[in-house]
């Protein structure tokens, strides 16, 4: 399975977990407190962990260690909370999380194959932080209107579509000539780009 693949499946998991989510229990500050100075104590010991491991291996690994520090304290706060824009930071924190991880994964590569892994994520993470929005669009009590929902949908369709698009024209680059003219134009028409 491919970088991007696998960043894609865990992102939609991740999103599936907590997409349309009702309203969590909530807990008090000492609590959110103690998960933040867990989650402090746990990244210390995966980054411990990292250190046996070298070059890009390490650094994917101690962005791993990071990226669960940030997931597990925005979790937290989402938690403490309890709004619908916490549960959103919370689900845009493993986004950039998953991302930062595929990020420091394309590094193993090289060239062309480089700049689309790293598209690929990127336009992962657009996904994640897209859906996140509409799912509290459509369930923030303030905003209970129908039209914002439908507004927060268009809107993360046309930012999930100019992701896919700067993915197709990333591909289109291994091309030259008229099958790159083919490539680019093809990518324009599948995503309503002139």
């Amino acid at each position: 399975m491919k970088p991007s693949q696998l960043l894609l499946a865990l992102v939609s998991a991740t999103g599936l977990c907590l997409a349309g989510a009702a309203p969590a229990q909530t807990m008090n500050k000492e609590a959110r407190d103690l998960a933040y100075k867990n989650a402090a104590s746990q990244y210390k010991m995966d980054k411990a962990a990292c250190d046996s491991l070298s070059k890009n291996a390490k650094d994917i690994c101690i962005e791993e260690a990071k990226g669960k520090e940030k997931v597990a304290k925005a979790d937290a706060d989402a938690t403490y909370e309890g709004t619908p824009k916490a549960r959103e930071a919370a689900r845009d924190a493993r986004a950039d999380a998953a991302y930062e991880v595929a990020k420091e994964k394309c590094d193993d590569l090289s060239g062309n194959a480089k700049d689309v892994c790293v598209k690929e994520a990127k336009a992962a993470q657009t996904r994640a932080k897209a859906d996140a929005k509409v799912d509290r669009v459509a369930t923030d009590t303030r905003n209970s209107s129908s039209e914002k929902t439908a507004e927060a949908r268009r809107d993360a369709t046309e930012e999930k579509r100019d992701a896919d698009y700067k993915v197709a024209i990333e591909k289109c680059d291994t091309l030259s000539g008229a099958p790159k003219d083919a490539c680019v134009r093809d990518a324009k028409m599948r995503y309503g780009k002139s």
